[in-house]
């Protein structure tokens, strides 16, 4: 591939000078920027100076009138959104998924609907449970969402890197995310809360031993599998149902850190994958992934020897193997990462024709969750910002009005019904009708076999070495706990393999001078 002149430049001012094209953004923009432009105002009036304040003399009190100084703090103590309660430290990229391979069968979105059919895409990869400012290197799941630019409107394909997740009922999910962060005292990150709820639900051993393993920290976000982990429904043309899940592997290859090389890269370079991921795309390296669906049919769900909607488990492989779909590229960082990256918003909510949620727990809570929380993010009509907008198709309907409004849809009515040439409802796109039943009730899942899965990662996945590092990581960590909770975690690891929960024992006793 033929690279610009420019670009080429660049990539060679590099090497002679030893720095990264992320390191030299300015540089290149300078560069690029062949016009002298002079400052102006937020209402677009130049600016005289940009040297000094307006004063009584040059030691006396600054002056109300001074409207240039007034815009710009005014603008300044505005600059910051709430970030995000989870996934606050992220990086993001925009590219394309192609079709590769037929599934009409399984679904009608016009996403898959022939071969070869591109649709425009942003990625955002994160870490969950730190700040914006935390380090892209701690051990903690990686979010992988994905919006779909479709020409039916925005899919928003919200996972992380691990096929599960910690509980399985939307219920816990904030109380399980107020253990993972800071104790709201002392506002330290706190080992009691974090294995005390790790130890309390059970059901959250099968990703605890995921997040402890090798794969907790991966080496960037390029070389790291992504999954939609939820079940979710595919509806075709004659409306016929399958359930689904999603995987997308790399094709650069997994790779990981061990917890030293990830401790020394949180000293030296705490925005190690945020970099890494830009330097890929702007030299030109630009990193895929290839998305596979399993299905499932309605049948096989409800007979399936496990709650096929459980997060916390796995779809084996042997019976519902991956299907090939297309395939994931990332060709272009951000031009502002505020505008592109911290004010993306992503919704499980946000299905096309075609895609429909399960009854999986977790999805049914999210789909109410996200859009909620970049309402209070970014205002009612965030799905107006440029990277969030569905621009490949047109936007009509009722609703109006709000902060930032920019589309007022002109002169079209803002009621329903009406008879003035207002939107009409879209035929040919009703979801077809399912049946439900069941006694209302709050079911507690907390011990829908818990250990199972885990036990077959154990003995059938993990190489000795992989078990040995697994043993160590969750060591290191909890034994800064309290003793009770200590044995308590113990004994969970246990019911996976007594042999796990010996190795734990063992490795906690050296910090406790036990001989």
């Amino acid at each position: 591939m033929l690279l610009p002149y420019s670009l080429m430049f660049l990539m060679f001012c590099c090497v002679i000078c030893k720095r990264d094209l992320a390191s030299e953004q300015l540089n290149n923009y300078k560069l690029s920027n062949t016009g002298n432009s002079y400052i102006q105002t937020g209402y677009g009036v130049p600016v005289h100076s940009k040297d000094a304040s307006l004063t009584v003399g040059p030691r006396g009190p600054m002056l109300l009138q001074d409207v240039e100084f007034l815009d710009e703090l005014a603008h300044f103590d505005r600059e910051r959104i709430p970030e995000r309660v989870v996934h606050a430290k992220g990086a993001g990229a925009f590219g394309y998924f192609e079709v590769t391979n037929d599934i009409t069968r399984y679904t009608k979105s016009t996403v898959f609907e022939t071969i070869g059919k591109q649709t425009p895409i942003a990625v955002r990869f994160s870490t969950v449970a730190g700040e914006s400012g935390s380090s892209d290197t701690v051990r903690d799941p990686r979010g992988f969402a994905i919006k779909f630019y479709t020409d039916h409107g925005v899919w928003d394909l919200v996972g992380n890197n691990t096929p599960i997740f910690f509980v399985r009922d939307a219920l816990l999910f904030n109380l399980f995310i107020h253990s993972q962060k800071r104790n709201p005292v002392t506002h330290l990150k706190d080992a009691d809360m974090f294995w005390d709820f790790i130890s309390l639900r059970p059901e959250t051993t099968h990703q605890v031993m995921i997040l402890f393993s090798d794969r907790g920290i991966p080496d960037g976000f390029r070389h790291m599998h992504g999954y939609g982990s939820h079940t979710f429904k595919m509806v075709n043309a004659s409306n016929d149902a399958v359930y689904v899940k999603f995987h997308y592997k790399t094709n650069q290859g997994i790779k990981n850190l061990f917890a030293s090389e990830a401790a020394n890269l949180s000293a030296t370079d705490p925005d190690y994958a945020i970099r890494d991921l830009y330097n890929a795309i702007a030299r030109g390296d630009f990193p895929s992934w290839t998305l596979y669906i399993q299905v499932m049919t309605f049948e096989e769900a409800e007979s399936f020897r496990w709650n096929p909607f459980d997060v916390t488990k796995v779809w084996p492989h042997a019976e519902y193997p991956l299907i090939p779909v297309g395939k994931l590229v990332l060709n272009r960082n951000p031009l502002n990462y505020f505008a592109e990256v911290e004010q993306i918003a992503f919704s499980p909510a946000h299905m096309i024709p075609g895609l429909e949620p399960s009854p999986d727990k977790m999805l049914q809570g999210r789909l109410f969750s996200y859009g909620d929380t970049q309402r209070y993010r970014l205002g009612p009509n965030y799905l107006q910002l440029p990277v969030n907008c569905p621009f490949q198709t047109h936007v009509i309907n009722y609703q109006r009005d709000g902060p930032q409004t920019v589309q007022h849809q002109g002169g079209s009515p803002n009621y329903y019904p009406n008879s003035f040439e207002g939107p009409d409802n879209a035929q040919g796109l009703h979801r077809p009708k399912f049946s439900v039943s069941g006694d209302v009730g709050r079911y507690n899942s907390s011990d829908e076999d818990n250990f199972s899965q885990p036990t077959l990662f154990w003995r059938y996945v993990l190489k000795s070495d992989e078990k040995d590092r697994l043993v160590d990581n969750i060591v290191s960590h909890l034994k800064n706990a309290a003793d009770f909770i200590q044995n308590r975690t113990v004994n969970m690891f246990s019911q996976v393999d007594s042999n796990f929960g010996i190795k734990l024992d063992k490795g906690l006793m050296k910090y406790k001078n036990i001989p």
